[in-house]
Parts: structure tokens; sequence; C-alpha cells
């Protein structure tokens, strides 16, 4: 439990499109935090420690970061391409009460669930609408693996964008007495494996984080063959946020079905487009509440200026974003994505021309999007949208 709670005073004044993003960054400022809250009048700043005795070199660091995101940061231009969040819905609560006292959802450590029946079917359900999206563009299917290459993520400068968020792979070192020793000493003591890091290899490879990665990694340092490309794959994700893992709207490990397209920069803006226009259709069977806008990725702290102002200028990310009525909020459950030239420049992905591709793909979160559809519509199914009534019942 917190020992102690410390108020800030941010030395600027932190502007309202800055409040969340600067929220969820705190998180990683130091591991003494608990728990971080910025005040929506950007004036106030109020963290719960697990222990007191450090507060002025937690404040500074809590100082640097809003330096660093603030100063300068000018409000983007959100654009809206779809609003239907004044869709009809017809429950309020959060559904996670009643998923636990179910059992159909189990947190077996932070940011970890197990899921029942309930939702591993509106998963299913859900995902064979996305399907739909896949077979319309004839995309080929692939299966990635779960580990991804430290070194291709080196190559796309990963580290430098998101290294908050990584989660590393390793195992034991090839030494019969480091072996020996943990395993008659590793105990789970605290908050975790008693084993000292000398144990472990040097990383290698990691978690993934996102699932299309593997597809340009698959092409790299040769010309597209027939110089475009559509694919499809599902894949377990993982993206560590620190106290920002609460309820199932941000967990540690999810689900990612993408529809991926690879070629010039006409046809992927054109796949793209065609993406959005047709799931416009399927969240209105999905009897689904919600708005596509622009946005930008969770990227930390050095990059955030830069990057995020990029991606909003160019519209390289749209996000879905499905109403929450329980919290009058709203949560990201896929996005429609433009990466430009970057993954053709960094990995040598050439088109016939010897120009660089273009890449780009509409994602889905399914556990997201089950979470905002029992959001939306509750538990009895006389409630919910036909299409999915008569799938599931």
């Amino acid at each position: 439990m917190p020992e102690t709670t410390l108020e800030v005073t941010p030395a600027l004044l932190i502007p309202p499109h800055l409040v969340g993003q600067i929220q969820s960054k705190l998180a990683y400022v130091d591991e003494a935090i608990a728990a971080a809250r910025v005040a929506e009048s950007g004036d106030r700043i109020t963290l719960a420690l697990r222990a007191a005795g450090r507060e002025g070199e937690i404040e500074a660091k809590v100082q640097r970061v809003v330096q660093e995101m603030a100063q300068g940061g000018i409000a983007p231009r959100v654009e809206i391409l779809e609003d239907h969040l004044d869709r009809p819905v017809s429950y309020a609560a959060d559904p996670l009460a009643e998923l636990l006292a179910r059992r159909e959802v189990y947190e077996e450590s932070t940011g970890i669930f197990t899921f029942g029946p309930l939702m591993s079917r509106l998963i299913e359900y859900f995902e064979s609408r996305f399907l739909e999206l896949a077979a319309h563009f004839d995309a080929q299917p692939y299966r990635f693996p779960t580990l991804m290459s430290a070194e291709f993520l080196d190559r796309v400068d990963y580290f430098r964008a998101f290294p908050h968020s990584l989660t590393f792979a390793t195992h034991l070192r090839e030494d019969l007495d480091i072996i020996n020793q943990f395993a008659e000493k590793a105990k789970y003591e605290g908050r975790g494996l008693n084993a000292p890091a000398e144990f472990f290899s040097q990383v290698q490879a990691l978690l993934s984080p996102a699932v299309c990665y593997h597809l340009y990694f698959s092409l790299a340092d040769h010309p597209l063959p027939d110089g475009q490309l559509i694919a499809t794959s599902v894949g377990t994700c993982f993206r560590y946020e620190s106290t920002n893992l609460t309820s199932l709207e941000r967990l540690w490990n999810f689900t990612m079905r993408e529809v991926i397209f690879v070629g010039s920069k006409d046809f992927v803006l054109e796949h793209r487009e065609r993406s959005r226009q047709f799931m416009q259709a399927i969240f209105e069977e999905l009897g689904l509440a919600y708005r596509v806008e622009t946005a930008n990725d969770p990227f930390f702290v050095g990059e955030f200026r830069k990057q995020a102002a990029f991606q909003t200028a160019f519209q390289l990310k749209y996000e879905i974003r499905a109403r929450l009525p329980f919290k009058d909020s709203t949560l990201a459950i896929g996005s429609y994505n433009y990466h430009q030239d970057f993954f053709g420049r960094h990995l040598g992905i050439t088109l016939p021309d010897g120009k660089p591709i273009h890449t780009g793909c509409t994602a889905f979160g399914l556990e997201r999007v089950a979470y905002a559809f029992l959001a939306q519509h509750g538990f009895d199914p006389a409630a919910w949208p036909v299409a999915v009534r008569e799938a599931l019942v």
C-alpha cells in the first residue's frame, strides 16, 4: 500500500491535450510511484508513493517529464472521419465487476488475464468479422512467432521510440553452476524472482510488440517481388504499461488481428481508406458506438513531441475509439495506420523501380473490442444487436 502522497506543482502548466499523455508517462518516472494523477486543469500532479524519503528526487524527475513533453507543445488539430458515439447502447455499468463475479476473467498477475467461455466466444466472433475485411482484399495468411528479433527492432529504431513498453525474453546462461543454483534456490519473493541478473543471458529476442513488424522483417533486404502485398495475421502483442495496466482496458499481453498493406504510397493509402469504409458496415451491425479520429502512438518522453506532431500532421494514424458509457470516455479498439516509407528505408525493401516500399495496416485489439461491446450492451443477449445475438445464442 502507498505510504505517502506527494503533491507537485508543475513548472509549466500542462495543456489539456497533454494531460492524459503526461499522466501515463509518470508511471515510468520512478519505481516508488504507485499511482499518478494529473489534474484536468494541468496545474497539479498527485503521486502516491510506495515509500517516503525521496520526494525531492522524484519531483525533479516529474518536472523533467513535464518540461520535455509540454514546453512549446501545440494542441494538434484532431480530424474526425466518423462519429457514431451517439449510437444507442443498452448498458451503463463497468462490465469488469460482473466478469470477475462470473469467473469469466481471472487476473493471474498485473495486466495478465485468463478469459472464460463468454469472452472467448465474443473474441472469436469479432475476429471472424474482421476476417471478412481480410477476405475482401484476398489477403494472404501469415503466422508469426511470439518472439521478435532484437537485431531487427534495433534497425527500425524501436528502442528509441518505445523503450518503456518493451518486454524482454531471456534464459539462464549455459553454465552448470548457475543452472543448479537457480534450480535449488529460485523463488518468487516480493515483486519477482530472487535470481540475480547475472544468471540470465544477453537479450537476443523480445516478446513481440506488434504483428505487422514480423512481415516487414521477413521482406527485409530484398525487392518486393510483385511490387505489392496484402497479408493478414493474428498474434499476441506485449506492451508493458506499469501502473497503467488497469482493468481490461490495458493489458500487458493482448491479441491483435491485422490486415497489412505493402506497396506504393497510393496503393497503401487507397487500401487503408477502403478498409475504413468496409468496416463501417460491420461496426454498424455490431451496434458499436465509436468514433474514428487522428491520433499518435505512445512515444516515450524524449521522442514524444517530435514524433507525435509528425504523425498528426501527416495523418498517419486514425484510431477507432469505442464509447465506454460507464465512465463517459472512449477506448481505442483499433486503428488505420500508414507508415510512409519508414520500413522500406530502414529494412531495405524496394519496389520494382528501386524506391522504398510504403506500408500500412488496419489493426484490431480483440480483447478491447469484446470489453467495449460488453460495456455498451451488457450481458443479456436479448439486448444485443441482432447479428451478435444470432451468431452466439
